[in-house]
């Protein structure tokens, strides 16, 4: 087989959730697999994270924008190096391709209506951008990839996909994200003491920000503790704002917002949390979620999309359009000992089902009835 995976974003510093996907894919697949060719097409930047290998070819392409990238040179230079199947890994695809398509659609959150109140520009871009594109390039996929059965029904359901067209693979986590002491304090670049409660929100309406910041709020109007909040990623006017309307000053001196958390750090920072926050409104996977447990950190999380499949129903899901419900949850992991201690048991043996060693399987196999069927209609 002769591969070329899209991996345009992989070489830049902050990395995000489906940037992280496809570079560990392309980092297990290198271990596992010495038989099959393979090009991993990126654009130029600071984190060289992948090097090539005998068969693992890294391929730099330089052009200015996401949508010239993808629409104009990834499909010249794939086809120039003689790709036969081309999986794209971010939820878009070149419209006009004649190489056979894979592709992984991790949700289709930007079919769903928009939130009037998101003033991100370059959210709203990718949201445009993707509802332009997928429509078009469904038909043409061999192959459609998500992460969750939640997200396949979903898919299925509003795209009218056939089921046989559809794969579903759940990604994994890095392992190292374990119970791990954190010996030299690396939590202390971003807090100056653990037991806080951290939250990794964004603008982004469906990571419920705002509503979970209610919740702290009613929080510490009751806990005798009073923990403080570890925020990673949050603009300091957005949360000014958040304040503001809600009318939730009693927060401000028990936010603690250090910026961009480094990943390599983050098993600390989890190691060290009380318990971790992920109260999204939706989510496709949330491989946040699985990093918390494998740490063995209390996770608060939703009852709503693909949470508690990921989580499974022993885990702390709550109503996260309530923040009375969130709030309930902190107290109760503060008050009662042996439901925070069982909780971290519950997470650790969930965690311990996912890796990404068996995503990577689970796409080599993909690969491979792919081509057989291709061989097929060839003869």
């Amino acid at each position: 087989m002769k591969v070329g995976i899209e991996a345009q974003r992989i070489f830049r510093k902050n990395k995000h959730g489906m940037d992280y996907v496809v570079l560990q894919e392309i980092l297990e697949i290198q271990k596992m697999d010495t038989e099959n060719e393979y090009y991993v097409f990126v654009k130029p930047g600071d984190d060289r994270c992948v090097e090539s290998s005998a068969n693992v070819h890294v391929v730099e392409i330089d052009c200015p924008t996401y949508p010239l990238w993808e629409q104009y040179a990834l499909p010249r230079a794939a086809k120039q190096h003689g790709v036969q199947l081309l999986h794209c890994t971010s939820n878009t695809a070149p419209i006009r391709c004649d190489i056979p398509l894979v592709l992984t659609l991790h949700d289709i959150i930007f079919l769903e209506p928009r939130d009037k109140h998101n003033k991100s520009l370059y959210q709203n871009m990718g949201w445009l951008y993707r509802r332009l594109v997928v429509p078009r390039i469904l038909g043409k996929c061999r192959r459609i990839i998500t992460v969750s059965e939640f997200e396949k029904r979903n898919i299925i359901s509003k795209l009218h996909i056939a089921e046989e067209r559809m794969a579903m693979i759940y990604n994994g986590y890095n392992s190292w994200f374990r119970p791990t002491a954190d010996t030299e304090g690396i939590y202390r670049k971003y807090i100056g003491q653990p037991g806080y409660f951290f939250f990794l929100g964004n603008t982004d309406p469906k990571k419920n920000t705002e509503r979970t910041l209610v919740a702290y709020s009613k929080y510490l109007t009751k806990s005798a503790v009073k923990r403080k909040l570890l925020m990673a990623d949050l603009a300091p006017d957005y949360l000014n704002g958040i304040i503001s309307r809600n009318g939730i000053g009693n927060i401000r001196e028990h936010i603690v917002m250090p910026g961009y958390i480094v990943n390599s750090d983050l098993p600390y920072i989890y190691g060290n949390a009380f318990a971790f926050l992920y109260t999204s409104l939706r989510e496709s996977f949330g491989i946040p979620l699985l990093e918390g447990m494998a740490c063995g950190t209390p996770v608060i999380t939703s009852n709503t999309s693909s949470m508690p499949e990921i989580g499974s129903s022993d885990a702390i899901l709550v109503n996260p359009e309530s923040s009375d419900d969130i709030a309930a949850m902190m107290l109760r992991l503060e008050t009662d000992e042996a439901f925070c201690e069982r909780q971290k048991q519950v997470g650790l043996q969930r965690a311990s089902l996912f890796s990404w060693q068996k995503t990577a399987e689970n796409l080599l196999l993909l690969y491979q009835e792919v081509f057989r069927e291709l061989g097929k209609e060839v003869e």
